[in-house]
């Protein structure tokens, strides 16, 4: 609950301090007075936007802070995942407007940031105003209300968790059928890249290869002649006995002084050893010859693989490394699309079995939802029976179509207004003041089904008066038995029903004017009743009326 709030500089109130109590407050004042403003200030506590011109002229910030207590268990485990320790069970909220637009928030004087505070604000107060009618005006909000009725958070839960993967597959499928829309092109484009170059079946350093073989068959028939010449040279003929047969004389000639001088001897080993290398010169010299005999055939071959390799190179390269592993790419990318139907199908099997089990688990939720909306009905219909509307009859119209984030359902409250008429849509029929008491009847069976400990209604009394005023009244007198309730009001009805009554009013203090709040008592609240039924005429009339209903509301 609220326990107090303090506000400093926010709009018409310079300082003020409210302290609640955990049953019904009430806040009565003349048009103007300022009770929209402490609403906002309340708003701004629990982390909703404010703008820079809320800041009390000619100050340079706007300070509020708040002190709540009976702290929910839902609210202990937000504040443990922030770190935020509560302080004896208390919680301390503290916000400050600067001038220029900048604000600063803390909670149990811990800086944090907005949204946490905002997610905190959530979990300590609910705010009902006038704008909150417009959900009744529209029907796609209709189906938070029932599921909060419901409690249908766990089945929902399990619900979206399956949805979410159906999207995320259904995304995936998208891709994967893009990727798909150009497959076959690519597929025949790579069938063509691996079929020309295993046509090609190149070697690793075939072009080198290939080139040094050409440039000595370019050169076969000077690189020929000039091999004979030397091989002739060396080994002779029959005309010339040749370098060979020279050496053989030179050798017959030193061979009989060998055992005569040591030096003979040792050259004749070394004229030796040249005979036997100028031999298998000649020799190779003379296979040469025969290795590089013309031929036109070989030639040809040679001419034509090396403009093969040279055009690949171009094409692919520009080295053959590089064309042999485009090659190697193309296979691997091949087999990857190749794959690919495959995969998709799978993919398209996946999504089957998670669409049925998303649909069942919809179903479920469809099922539990027209079950709660039967008992929702009830419950709503006494209440609205109570509220001074015991003809209206309220229908949950829930209707199936396509899964989406909250299910197969859409859901819509339609009434009843009078015996005997259709049910219609709430937007085309409902009066102001009928919205208000249907919200209202909505708020009283929702109540106990979060762990708020605070509900705040900001003129709910909107477009009603007598006894449906005073239903009203005790309907909020009621629910404050179990929940602490603010509100805000312009009727009597309501006023007498309160708790703890406080004033907002406007002075002028100098040449400023100030609004101040302060807690009434019973004399205080004679009059201040009495003003609202007669206006700023209070006459003992109005004073005795007001009188007769402050003792009255004591009975409820």
């Amino acid at each position: 609950m609220l326990e107090e709030i303090y506000i400093e500089n926010l709009a018409v109130i310079e300082k003020a301090t409210v302290q609640f109590t955990n049953d019904l407050n009430v806040f009565t004042g003349e048009t103007g007075a300022g009770k929209s403003i402490l609403i906002n200030g309340i708003n701004a506590l629990l982390g909703q936007r404010v703008t820079k011109d809320i800041v009390r002229t000619g100050a340079k910030k706007a300070v509020i802070s708040g002190c709540f207590s009976h702290l929910s268990d839902e609210c202990m485990k937000k504040l443990d995942e922030l770190g935020i320790e509560a302080e004896d069970g208390k919680l301390f909220l503290s916000r400050e407007i600067n001038f220029d637009g900048g604000s600063s928030a803390r909670i149990n004087s811990r800086s944090i940031n907005i949204s946490a505070m905002r997610e905190i604000g959530s979990l300590l107060v609910n705010i009902h105003g006038q704008h909150d009618n417009q959900i009744l005006m529209a029907p796609e909000r209709h189906i938070e209300i029932l599921d909060g009725y419901a409690e249908a958070e766990p089945l929902i839960a399990k619900y979206r968790a399956s949805f979410h993967k159906l999207q995320e597959l259904s995304r995936k499928i998208s891709r994967k059928k893009k990727e798909q829309a150009g497959r076959a092109a690519r597929l025949e484009q790579l069938s063509e890249i691996i079929a020309e170059l295993t046509e090609l079946d190149a070697k690793p350093e075939e072009d080198e290869a290939i080139d040094q073989e050409l440039a000595i068959s370019k050169n076969a028939v000077f690189l020929s002649e000039a091999a004979f010449a030397a091989a002739r040279l060396l080994g002779g003929d029959e005309d010339f006995d040749g370098a060979e047969g020279l050496m053989q004389q030179a050798l017959k000639q030193i061979e009989n002084g060998t055992e005569l001088m040591s030096e003979f001897s040792a050259l004749y080993e070394r004229l030796s050893s040249a005979q036997i290398e100028v031999n298998d010169i000649s020799s190779e010299l003379s296979a040469l010859v025969e290795r590089l005999g013309a031929d036109p055939q070989r030639f040809e071959w040679l001419n034509s693989r090396s403009r093969e390799l040279d055009k690949a190179k171009l094409k692919y390269g520009p080295t053959l490394e590089d064309v042999l592993k485009r090659l190697e790419s193309a296979q691997q990318e091949f087999d990857e699309l190749n794959g690919g139907e495959e995969s998709l199908s799978e993919l398209l099997e996946s999504q089957k079995k998670l669409l049925r089990e998303t649909s069942l688990k919809a179903a479920e939720l469809s099922e539990f939802r027209k079950k709660a909306a039967e008992r929702f009905v009830e419950q709503v219909t006494g209440e609205l029976e109570f509220l001074n509307m015991p003809k209206v009859r309220l229908v949950v119209d829930i209707k199936q179509g396509k899964l989406t984030l909250s299910g197969m359902d859409n859901v819509e409250f339609l009434i009843s207004a009078n015996v005997g008429e259709q049910p219609r849509p709430i937007a085309k029929i409902a009066s102001g003041g009928e919205l208000s008491r249907i919200m209202l009847a909505l708020k009283s069976v929702i109540a106990d089904k979060d762990s708020i400990g605070t509900l705040i209604f900001d003129e709910i009394d909107t477009g009603v008066s007598g006894r449906a005023a005073q239903k009203i009244g005790m309907k909020l007198k009621s629910i404050s038995r179990f929940r602490q309730v603010l509100c805000v009001t312009h009727l009597s009805q309501m006023a007498v029903m309160a708790d703890t009554h406080l004033l907002i009013e406007k002075k002028v203090i100098g040449d400023r004017t100030s609004t101040q709040i302060r807690r009434l008592d019973f004399e205080e609240r004679k009059r201040e009743i009495a003003r609202i039924i007669g206006g700023d005429q209070i006459t003992e009339l109005t004073l005795k009326n007001a009188e007769e209903l402050l003792n009255e509301a004591k009975t409820y």
